[in-house]
This record gives structure tokens, C-alpha cells and sequence, in this order.
């Protein structure tokens, strides 16, 4: 469906502009809120001969936009909901409750005039855009929080009074990290001690070796045992104290040995 617009429609076009939109849209939204007419022959006249009378109302009421923006902009609204410890809302906040608590600071607007994408559903600090005209926003700030105690926390912090698992858990203690110089240092002094505790291991080692070939030395030196003395037979003894020892007996008598020595001559 082709209309002309009667004022700037944001990614649309600007007054007097005819263009295409899709027929629901035009008969749902442009035409009840009349922000558009039908592009036929007699509108498009018609439209013309308002056309001043038009642009001027524009000016007058973006006039009247541009001081109640100077206003509103930058205004903080404080919206107070249930919510859980993680900071999820027990429902949501939309477009109407926003209109609703900037029309009780003293700005009347409609939730229509309210451009929120979807509906708020945690705690925090967010922005939200407010069309006072088709050619002037402003931005004010929605804080939703649970108490105004913690809306005016939010307000200095910047971000929302929530407690996660971590916040409620001690955080582990970390060591600190070493200075680089400290680091060198300790560095050459165990690398120092290593080599000292080598060397004493070294010379323990080589003590112990001197100490055992010494032992083996003095024991392959000691004396060898006096060998056992036997005890002397009864005729040794009998030498010793000048006795002669008795001749073995022959069998012959004393003559015969004479014979036999003379016949031997």
C-alpha cells in the first residue's frame, strides 16, 4: 500500500513523502495515529494545499520537542522490584511502566513516545530512548533495583547491587608474584648450593674409599700366627737329658758283629 506521510517516520521517510509500506502496518498503525493518508489523487491534493499549514504546526511542536528535551535529557527514574539474590527481576519492566514513572517526575509521555526494544528484566542501570517528535530524542536512565537505598548504590556504582557465587565464596589467597631481580638472585644462590652440596658429597665419598683400602692395607701387613708347638716324644726328651739312645735290637750277639767287622777288613 502506497501512503504519504504527514511527519517524519524514522526509517520511513520525511513529511510529504509517499511510500510503500505493508497494509497492515499502515491500517493498524499509520493511519488510526494519522501519521499517514492514503496515496490517492484527492489526498495527494488535499495534502498540498495543508502542505504549509503542516510544516508549520512541524516546527511549532519540534520547537516545543527541543525545550522539553533540553529537560528530560539525561533524567534518572527509579523503578523498585522484587528480585532475586543473581539480580533476576520477579517479572519484567516495559515500555509502560517507564512512561509511567517519567510521567510522575513531571514529563508527560505515552508509552508509545517510550522506544525499548524488549522488556527489562534484571536489576540495573539502563538506557532508554523517548521520541518527543519524529525528528528529537532523548535518552533518560531507568534504575530498577529493589530498595531506593540500593536504586542510590546502583546510581554511584554504576552497576547493579547483585551477589553471585563468587562474591560469596573467600576468594583463594595468591601468592605474590616474586620480583624478577629476587628471582635471579635465589636462582644463583641455589644453583651456588647445589655445587657445594656435590663437592661435600664428592669428598665424603673419596674419605670413604682412603678409609676402607686403608683397612684392607693393615690387614694384608699383620704378622702370621706362630705355628703350634708339638709336644716332644719321650725319646727326645730322653736326648736331651744325655742319654744315649738304646741300639736296635739285631738278633746277633756281640761276638758274631766282631767276626763280621774283622772278616769285613
Amino acid at each position: 500500500m502506497e501512503v504519504i506521510l504527514l511527519e517524519r517516520i524514522e526509517k520511513l521517510g520525511q513529511m510529504g513523502d509517499v511510500v510503500k509500506v505493508k497494509s497492515g502496518y499502515a491500517r493498524n498503525y499509520l493511519l488510526p495515529q494519522k501519521k499517514a493518508l492514503r496515496a490517492t489523487d484527492a489526498n495527494k491534493r488535499h495534502f498540498e494545499e495543508q502542505r504549509a499549514q503542516l510544516e508549520a504546526a512541524n516546527l511549532e511542536h519540534r520547537a516545543e520537542a527541543e525545550k522539553v528535551g533540553k529537560k528530560l535529557e539525561g533524567l534518572s527514574v527509579v523503578m523498585v522490584r522484587q528480585a532475586g539474590e543473581a539480580g533476576q527481576l520477579y517479572g519484567s519492566v516495559n515500555a509502560r511502566d517507564i512512561s509511567t514513572a517519567v510521567t510522575e517526575a513531571g514529563f508527560t509521555i505515552t508509552r508509545q513516545q517510550v522506544k525499548l526494544n524488549h522488556p527489562i528484566k534484571a536489576l540495573g542501570l539502563y538506557p532508554v530512548r523517548v521520541s518527543l517528535h519524529p525528528e528529537i530524542d532523548v535518552e533518560i536512565i531507568a534504575n530498577i533495583a529493589r530498595s531506593q537505598d540500593e536504586a542510590k548504590v546502583q546510581s554511584k556504582t554504576g552497576k547493579a547491587v547483585v551477589r553471585t557465587e563468587e562474591e560469596e565464596a573467600p576468594a583463594p589467597e595468591t601468592a605474590p608474584e616474586p620480583d624478577a631481580g629476587k628471582t635471579k638472585e635465589n636462582k644463583a644462590k641455589a644453583d651456588t648450593e647445589g655445587e657445594e652440596a656435590a663437592k661435600a658429597v664428592e669428598e665424603a665419598a673419596n674419605e670413604a674409599v682412603a678409609e676402607q683400602a686403608e683397612e684392607i692395607f693393615e690387614e694384608g701387613a699383620a704378622p702370621e700366627p706362630e705355628p703350634e708347638i708339638e709336644p716332644e716324644s719321650e725319646e727326645t726328651a730322653a736326648d736331651a737329658d744325655g742319654e744315649a739312645p738304646e741300639a736296635p735290637e739285631t738278633g746277633k750277639s756281640p761276638d758274631e758283629d766282631g767276626k763280621a767287622e774283622k772278616k769285613s777288613k
